[in-house]
């Protein structure tokens, strides 16, 4: 186990620690604790668990960040209010315990929603982040190739229609639609024709095959406009 794992739980353990000893040492209640302390004791707990369980909730990607400050920051204002709430029915001990039990049950059900619904939009969230990547993807790629194919063309007229596709997919919406995963492959075939037609020089090639990618990647952005 690493130095850091073992620092990490002594420092989770010393809340429990500390709580626990005042809370059995001392108490002076000859009578015995009545339940309405119990229930608020499990509920001190209960919150300080789901504080310490809130880092292993949060659901990674690019805005984990963002998911785990909201995640960390509901579970331990809910542990503020609980623990504050369960300290006062400890130190006052009402016989009856359904103050306590409905009060914190309330809290913890609001703070079960209030957890839910945040972990529920940060699914939602992440799964449009991991869409989005492969649409940026394939706009960046095929930018890029575009970009270093540029480089070997020597024949102005070819590097003049060239430098035509490369504005027309660098200008393109990086949105993007399931239908038009065909398409998309499609040019990103016809990109690895153009640099074979770069490679062997061949003039009337790079001019047909940058037309044809041209025509492509309009009716692509065409395709996108009708199914948005």
């Amino acid at each position: 186990m690493k130095k850091t794992t073992i620092l990490w739980a002594v420092l989770n353990s010393i809340f429990l620690i500390v709580f626990n000893v005042l809370f059995f040492v001392l108490w002076d209640g000859e009578a015995g604790r009545p339940a309405s302390v119990w229930i608020s004791y499990g509920f001190i707990h209960f919150a300080y668990l789901m504080l310490l369980l809130a880092p292993k909730l949060i659901r990674g990607g690019k805005s984990s960040a963002v998911f785990g400050f909201s995640l960390y920051s509901i579970s331990a204002v809910y542990f503020l209010v609980e623990f504050v709430t369960g300290i006062i029915f400890i130190l006052v001990a009402p016989e009856s315990r359904n103050a306590a039990l409905w009060v914190q049950l309330c809290m913890a059900g609001l703070y079960g929603i209030m957890l839910v619904s945040h972990m529920l939009a940060n699914e939602s969230t992440a799964a449009a982040e991991e869409k989005r990547q492969p649409q940026i993807a394939y706009i960046k790629d095929a930018s890029a190739k575009l970009r270093n194919l540029l480089e070997s063309i020597g024949d102005k007229e070819a590097k003049k229609r060239v430098e035509r596709v490369y504005d027309a997919i660098y200008s393109s919406p990086v949105k993007s639609h399931p239908d038009l995963e065909q398409k998309e492959n499609q040019i990103l075939q016809s990109i690895k024709d153009l640099e074979h037609a770069i490679a062997a020089g061949n003039k009337e090639n790079i001019i047909s095959t940058a037309n044809s990618l041209l025509f492509s990647i309009n009716e692509r952005n065409n395709l996108l406009k009708s199914l948005h």
